[in-house]
Parts: structure tokens; C-alpha cells; sequence
């Protein structure tokens, strides 16, 4: 059966996960713009040259290097997706009753497609790497594309390994960020002010988004792997849900989300004390939250393990857009 180019344009953007590949880029924009900005904003320096004069840091990385970061870690990324495809055509049989990679794509093509993509990521990572004088780090997203692939092929149907390296990966999409911005601020203004304040702050920001996407998305793995668990058991995946049962992964979320509940509100009170972000927290983050670990408590069918998996996504994004709240505090003046 002949598929026309209007359905294989839409099922590549499906295979890639286009609205996945878009909160990708609006992270790596919110984390420099939101986070990082109004953080240098805030550090006057005086500057060697001009010992009289306080001024204030800016970036050292152009926009359109920045513009290369984001791309290329977009193409690793979707480079990953296709490849998890091309693995899982007979478990998606089962656990969605839909393929593409067999279907409206070829199983060649999305090898091409996978080729193609992570050469373009590994090229740009590269170039920028090089770029901030660090021409070394360009192999950080040759170890995310060799993750990506190795996850596909066999860490998934590994014992929670899988989970913990999807995990790790997507705290890295905040870390690249605060890393090749952070590299070049101090390289010129470690030589070129009176008394550098140093770039470890903005590590502590941009690291506490990272802690909170690798818990929550360790948390949203395990579920997944929940609803998928009779797909996974039929094809002999040892995930935590096949090799533990159902009710041992409740525990494990349960514990995680908890884990996650008890650092967000150690923040608020301990380092950031302020109402809005408290509020935030509360009513986007924590509120929701009690109604996943409810769901695990309750549930039972794919459906329900479902329900709190597209919860997650959601207390993802909120923990994302507080971002936005952070910077506007920061540029304020309460909180830094």
C-alpha cells in the first residue's frame, strides 16, 4: 500500500515526537533567558580596564552559536526517538496497536533518518564545543547518541538502567545549556574583571531544574513502563514492573514522588523563602503530585497507570515554566 507524502511528512514529525522535541528547545531557551540572564544581571563586576565602572555580565556565547546548541541537541534527540522505534517495532504492536517504523516509514529510511540526524548533532555540538574553546566537549553528544542507540537496543530491557539513562539524559538538556554559556562568561571575565564572582551560582540554579527533571522523569518512566507492562513482559523486558511486580513499582514511585515533594519544599523554605514560589509549588507541582501517588495507590488497569503518566508530563512542564517566575524574582531583587 502506496502512503501519500502528506502522510509520511506527518508520521516522521510523530516519529521524531515534535511537541517533545519543542519542549526540548523552549527548556534550553528558558534556562538561558529566564534563569541565566536575569542571574548576570545581578552581579555587578568591575572591570580591569575600567576599575571606576560597575557594570554587569553578558553572555559570551553569540545567539547563533546558541541557536546551534539547541539544534543540534535537538537532532540527538530525535535521532534517539527514531532509533527506539526502529527497536520496539513488535512491543508497540502490542502495547498501542500502531507502528510506523514497518508502516508508513520504512524500517531502512529510519536508519537513514537516524544517521542523518545524529551527524547533524554531533557536527553543530562539535562546533560550538569548539566555538567556546573547549573543542573536547564535542564529545559529550557522541556519548548521548551512542546512550540514545544502546538504550533502544538493550538498556531498556535492562533492570531499571533504562529508566535511570532516559533520566539522566533529559537532566542534561538544562546542564548543556548553563555549561557552554558558563564556559566562555568565565574564561573572559575571570582575566578581564577586579574580582570575578565566580559562575557556581549559576549552577546551583540551572542544577536545581536539572535535579527535578531527572526525578520527575525517573518517576514517569517507571509508570510508563506500568501501563506497558504487558507488552514488556510478552517480549521478556526486565523492567521494574515485570522483574518486581506491579505493586514493588508502586513503592518505588511512591518513595521517588515523596523524595521529589521533600527537596522541592527543602528549597522553598530553606533557600528561596519566597510566597510566590511556594504557591507555585503547591498548587503546580506538589498538589499534583498527590493525586499521582493517589493514582498509583488506587490503580490498577493500563488506563489509570495512563491518567498519572500524562500527570507527570504535566508537573514537568510546570517545574519548566517556573522558570519564568524565578527569573522575574531574581531580576526583583528578593531572591538570588
Amino acid at each position: 500500500m502506496k502512503h501519500s507524502r502528506g502522510e509520511k511528512v506527518r508520521d516522521l514529525m510523530t516519529l521524531v515526537r515534535m511537541p517533545n522535541l519543542l519542549v526540548v528547545a523552549v527548556t534550553m531557551m528558558l534556562m538561558r533567558y529566564a534563569i541565566i540572564r536575569p542571574v548576570l544581571d545581578s552581579l555587578p563586576v568591575t572591570m580591569s580596564d575600567a576599575p571606576l565602572m560597575v557594570t554587569r555580565m553578558t553572555f559570551q556565547l553569540g545567539w547563533f552559536d546558541f541557536v546551534i546548541l539547541v539544534l543540534s541537541t535537538l537532532f540527538i534527540t530525535a535521532a534517539g526517538y527514531v532509533i527506539n522505534d526502529y527497536f520496539d517495532i513488535r512491543t508497540d504492536l502490542i502495547n498501542r496497536g500502531t507502528i510506523i517504523v514497518g508502516n508508513t516509514i520504512t524500517r531502512r529510511m529510519a536508519m537513514m533518518y537516524h544517521n542523518i540526524f545524529n551527524i547533524l548533532g554531533v557536527i553543530g555540538g562539535t562546533y560550538v564545543s569548539a566555538r567556546i574553546g573547549f573543542f573536547w566537549l564535542g564529545i559529550f553528544f557522541v556519548l548521548g547518541s551512542g546512550l540514545l542507540y544502546f538504550y533502544s537496543a538493550t538498556y531498556k530491557r535492562q533492570f531499571l538502567i533504562g529508566n535511570i539513562i532516559v533520566a539522566l539524559l533529559v537532566a542534561m538538556v538544562p546542564l548543556t545549556v548553563v555549561i557552554y554559556d558558563a564556559a566562555p562568561i568565565y574564561r573572559f571575565y575571570a582575566a578581564a574583571t577586579v574580582s570575578f564572582p565566580g559562575v557556581s551560582i549559576l549552577f546551583y540554579w540551572v542544577g536545581g531544574f536539572a535535579l527535578f527533571a531527572f526525578l520527575t522523569t525517573l518517576t514517569r518512566e517507571i509508570i510508563k513502563d506500568m501501563e506497558d507492562f504487558e507488552g514488556d513482559r510478552a517480549m521478556g523486558l526486565k523492567t521494574l514492573p515485570v522483574r518486581a511486580g506491579l505493586m514493588a513499582s508502586k513503592i518505588v514511585v511512591l518513595v521517588l514522588s515523596s523524595v521529589t515533594l521533600v527537596i522541592l519544599y527543602l528549597v522553598c523554605f530553606k533557600y528561596l523563602n519566597d510566597k510566590i514560589t511556594l504557591a507555585y509549588a503547591t498548587l503546580l507541582v506538589a498538589i499534583p503530585f498527590v493525586i499521582v501517588m493517589f493514582r498509583m495507590i488506587t490503580g490498577k488497569e493500563k488506563r489509570h497507570f495512563h491518567r498519572a503518566s500524562s500527570l507527570m508530563k504535566l508537573i514537568m512542564l510546570a517545574g519548566i515554566l517556573y522558570s519564568l517566575v524565578a527569573g522575574g524574582i531574581i531580576s526583583s531583587g528578593k531572591i538570588i
